[in-house]
């Protein structure tokens, strides 16, 4: 009998959750890390939502597949055709979504994103009328949009299910769900290395309150594939897109931005509870799960497999894992590559090394870094970050002759992995087409109403 395959996704989350040693309320989550298997070393191929997600759920890197930006300001993927849940339904799959995606139009928008991507249902509850800070409560009623069908569909047929979350995104709640104290700010640390400021805490206290929704909302999933005698015959993913909605984090090339948390749980596994140390990246998903399930894969795939790391202890597929941004909310041309000890980041606009303010979320830390010389902060060329000893990615080594030799042999491997996945990047920058929206890379605000804020067609 075929396994089902259940993939269960919050929004910007990043490793910051109790199974990752983060004092975070999420001990649904912790239970099912217990019963899993939890990554260590995993990232995304690209620290923004659409662009993270696409890879994925394709397989291949953002610039290889077409998600060079978010979805919902007119980005798409080349061919839809080569999306997980199209492969699945030729394997005889049934594919059902419920809550976000971010691989066709708009998040919020599932009705048309499900039909785009080609779902073949969408049991998504209705989230009209809801303002941002409400949809943690959309994901607590898709949670039970989940359990009841779980407890209606033929038990006989294979299926695929996404289920994903609108938190931990902004904005955030003000409260946390009613099983859960308030938080208060006097006792609360943001993580490492965010600094331990007064207005950082308060606002780092909504992230806190969103958490609490997306346990409760993994509670009634996981709690339901138990009832229904599912829990034992599904390949189950937790994981999420990319790094904390809060400066410096997400839409990054730091382990802040790139690093994500994968708690997978396969049947027959010898590594249940037990924690994998080796790289692997969201692009290996996809790959991974051909192989669990016995199916060919599809020839356009660029990740590996890391199958036997359900098997074998220690063991390891990758020396390096890549990542990369295109656009944000703005142009910000960059490309990482990670191994276990080093980290090398490259700016391609040379012509704007400042932050790219748009890239980062609005927030009240944003307002207090602003308040502090935002605007003028800067960015290198290259980036080249010892991780061992530098683990904050602070201390840029390029410009170190003690470190020349690794700094060439970094660059050369991100070449040769540029060259073997097309990457257009090699052949000069991109340019605005028609339908994308993308704001000038020195703007503050992404959601400006102001037009001259945005790049034209061309440009």
């Amino acid at each position: 009998m075929k396994k089902n395959v259940i993939y269960i996704h919050t929004h910007d989350s990043g490793k910051v959750l109790s199974p990752y040693g983060y004092d975070v309320p999420t001990p649904a989550l912790q239970q099912f890390a217990e019963e899993a298997t939890i990554f260590r070393q995993a990232y995304c191929v690209g620290p923004t939502c659409s662009p993270s997600r696409a890879g994925l759920l394709t397989g291949m890197y953002p610039h290889s597949n077409g998600m060079y930006g978010l979805s919902q300001r007119g980005f798409q993927l080349h061919d839809y055709n080569q999306h997980l849940v199209n492969f699945l339904k030729k394997q005889d799959y049934h594919t059902v979504l419920c809550g976000i995606q971010h691989e066709a139009g708009s998040y919020t928008d599932h009705k048309n994103g499900a039909k785009m991507i080609g779902y073949d249902q969408d049991i998504t509850a209705d989230n009209s009328g809801l303002t941002e800070q409400e949809l943690v409560k959309w994901d607590y009623e898709n949670a039970n949009q989940v359990r009841e069908w779980l407890q209606q569909t033929d038990k006989d047929k294979p299926f695929f299910l996404s289920y994903g979350m609108f938190a931990t995104h902004r904005k955030f709640p003000e409260e946390a769900h009613e099983d859960y104290p308030e938080f208060d700010p006097k006792y609360v640390m943001p993580p490492y290395p965010m600094s331990d400021d007064k207005r950082i805490r308060e606002d780092y206290t909504g992230y806190l309150n969103s958490a609490t929704w997306a346990n409760e909302s993994f509670k009634i999933v996981i709690d339901a594939l138990k009832e229904e005698g599912l829990y034992d015959n599904s390949i189950i993913i937790f994981t999420t897109d990319h790094g904390l909605a809060f400066p410096f984090g997400k839409c990054t090339l730091y382990d802040t931005g790139i690093g994500v948390s994968l708690i997978m749980r396969v049947p027959g596994s010898n590594m249940i509870g037990e924690e994998v140390e080796g790289l692997v990246s969201q692009v290996d998903i996809f790959p991974t799960l051909c192989e669990l399930l016995e199916i060919e894969k599809p020839s356009y795939l660029q990740g590996v497999s890391f199958a036997e790391m359900f098997k074998v202890m220690d063991h390891e597929v990758r020396d390096e894992i890549f990542a990369e941004i295109n656009y944000h909310t703005s142009y910000e041309p960059a490309r990482s590559i990670r191994t276990k000890r080093y980290k090398y980041i490259k700016y391609y606009d040379e012509n704007y090394l400042k932050i790219n303010r748009t890239n980062i979320d609005n927030s009240p830390t944003k307002t207090l870094f602003h308040e502090n010389g935002l605007e003028e902060a800067m960015k290198p060329h290259e980036g080249l970050y010892d991780l061992l000893y530098d683990p904050g990615e602070r201390n840029n080594l390029a410009g170190d002759e003690r470190y020349k030799m690794i700094l060439e042999e970094m660059r050369q491997k991100m070449h040769d992995y540029q060259v073997k996945t097309n990457d257009p990047i090699l052949s000069g920058h991109f340019k605005i087409e028609e339908g994308w929206k993308v704001n000038r890379a020195e703007t503050y605000n992404p959601s400006s109403k102001d037009p001259n804020d945005y790049l034209k067609a061309g440009e």
